[in-house]
């Protein structure tokens, strides 16, 4: 990566977009300090995550929500168990304290009822959606999203956009998503970073994307000809030509 700044935005989705290779998972590892980077900063309120002690690290990661590309769901653990693990981690909340939260944001995700299963016995998407009752379980301000979608179906995609979205906004998180799914980009893109080839190429909004006379960022986006037309036809529209 090689001068890249960009700043994520408090209640809004925050989308690092790119091809394969083009740095956008290093770029989120180096977010939340999985990876130092050589120079630069990354800065929370103005704190540098480089220069934090331990205690400090540890007072933002508890500030942090990851919901992770597979999942990670621990088998052996229920649904409840795994929702409840940070809270086991991170507080000195008393059982029936955590017991309650976990059936907040388990009801929060339309997953009522689901506590005692294990992840064995249910689906992709209801996986996603145990995997995030428990990136939110803590109320982080800040909520990292690595490829929410993938390996789910698009109606199921959607419903896993919309809670994230829909999370973002009523809890104000900084909500980080690593994404290459076009719907993502288009149905939630408040703020959007293109990377490519380790570089920031493009920097705007859903609303900006398909305006952009970026060539690699075109050829990104609307690569499908009915992408391509679409924007085309947004462009028309735009000038009053039809």
């Amino acid at each position: 990566m090689d001068d890249v700044s960009a700043k994520m935005y408090p209640g809004k989705t925050n989308l690092i977009i790119g091809t394969s290779g083009s740095g956008k998972t290093v770029m989120m590892k180096i977010m939340i300090g999985l990876i130092r980077p050589d120079s630069g900063q990354v800065l929370y309120e103005g704190r540098d995550l480089g220069t934090m002690d331990k205690k400090d690290l540890k007072d933002i990661r508890v500030q942090i929500g990851m919901l992770f590309q597979g999942g990670a769901l621990f088998d052996s653990m229920t649904v409840e168990h795994n929702v409840r693990f940070p809270l086991d981690m991170f507080t000195n909340m008393s059982r029936s304290e955590k017991s309650k939260r976990v059936n907040e944001v388990l009801s929060r995700v339309n997953l009522e009822g689901a506590n005692k299963k294990f992840p064995a016995e249910i689906s992709g998407g209801m996986k996603k959606r145990v995997s995030l009752a428990r990136a939110i379980v803590l109320n982080p301000k800040y909520l990292f999203c690595d490829e929410p979608n993938s390996g789910l179906d698009p109606q199921t995609s959607l419903v896993i956009d919309k809670l994230i979205k829909e999370i973002t906004v009523e809890y104000n998180i900084t909500t980080v998503v690593n994404t290459h799914d076009m719907n993502t980009v288009m149905e939630s893109g408040d703020h959007i970073v293109y990377m490519h080839k380790g570089k920031k190429k493009w920097e705007g909004s859903n609303k900006e994307i398909i305006f952009s006379d970026d060539k690699e960022l075109d050829e990104f986006i609307f690569a499908s000809e009915f992408l391509h037309k679409a924007k085309e036809m947004s462009r028309l529209e735009e000038k009053g030509e039809i």
